[in-house]
């Protein structure tokens, strides 16, 4: 039996989420799409997936429940559709940032199954990186079907505990936008050694999507990949000792704590269970 999905939020993520599913094959008609705007939900009607501005009747329609809203508003969305999910009690996966699942579970009555999902913006593309997390009450069977959910935009990989979750934002979740930072600085040093801005952008985009394919595709470790190219007394040599002269280790690992201790706050100010 294919279980019926809803996705509460049509926004970026979830969109990038529903519509992966669907091209991997997933029938349209067994997801549910819900948004305020009537207008916004047309485009997916016309695909053949079901779409509602009455979160409620998707929610008691369905087995599983993406909610896929700011994580500003998450207490006040499910706390509104309580009712509808104490009914259905679906499988909860939640995609919002800093939202523990003790606080979803009891704004949402208690007793349900939920997964904590911290995916981020290459899922757009198809090639995203989901960490999860699962309560005592999921199931073997659910697991699967979180998987087979988040897998259909990138790779999904399970944490131990949910504490967890906050260094896979720090990882993957934040990740891109380091990537995105080093893209734009080496195509500004590009272009001050004399490149066309055109040309030091393509060639810094090319070369970062080679060295991803090398060593997502590679039995060896970025670490051996790097020693491979990196040949004594040569070019590469010269820039990766100026890198560690200036202590790029201890400026990512810094970088990354940042992130993750952020991660926590945000956790402390959204979940006060008052």
């Amino acid at each position: 039996m294919t279980a019926n999905i809803a996705f509460i939020g049509a926004g970026n993520m979830a969109s990038a989420i529903f519509q992966g599913l669907v091209s991997n094959g997933y029938p349209a008609d067994h997801v549910w799409v819900t948004d305020p705007s009537a207008e916004k939900l047309a485009p997916y009607a016309a695909q053949g997936l079901r779409t509602t501005t009455d979160n409620d009747s998707a929610i008691q329609a369905c087995e599983v429940v993406v909610l896929a809203v700011k994580p500003q508003v998450m207490k006040t969305v499910v706390e509104t559709h309580q009712a509808a999910i104490q009914q259905a009690k679906p499988l909860l996966i939640s995609v919002a940032a800093g939202i523990d699942a003790d606080s979803l579970e009891l704004w949402a009555g208690g007793d349900l199954p939920i997964v904590r999902c911290m995916p981020n913006t290459p899922a757009l593309v198809g090639t995203g990186a989901s960490g999860l997390f699962a309560n005592p009450r999921v199931s073997s069977a659910q697991r699967d079907l979180t998987e087979a959910i988040m897998g259909a935009v990138g790779i999904t990989l399970w944490v131990e505990n949910e504490a967890q979750i906050d260094a896979v934002t720090a990882v993957s979740g934040s990740g891109p936008a380091y990537y995105f930072l080093f893209m734009e600085a080496m195509a500004k040093a590009g272009e001050q050694l004399g490149l066309a801005p055109d040309v030091a952008l393509k060639l810094t985009l090319q070369t970062a999507l080679g060295a991803a394919r090398m060593a997502t595709e590679s039995d060896q470790a970025p670490s051996q990949l790097r020693a491979n190219v990196t040949s004594p007394k040569g070019t590469t040599e010269q820039a990766i000792l100026s890198f560690q002269r200036q202590g790029l280790d201890k400026v990512v690992q810094t970088a990354m704590e940042a992130c993750r201790d952020r991660a926590q706050t945000l956790s402390e100010e959204l979940c006060k269970r008052s």
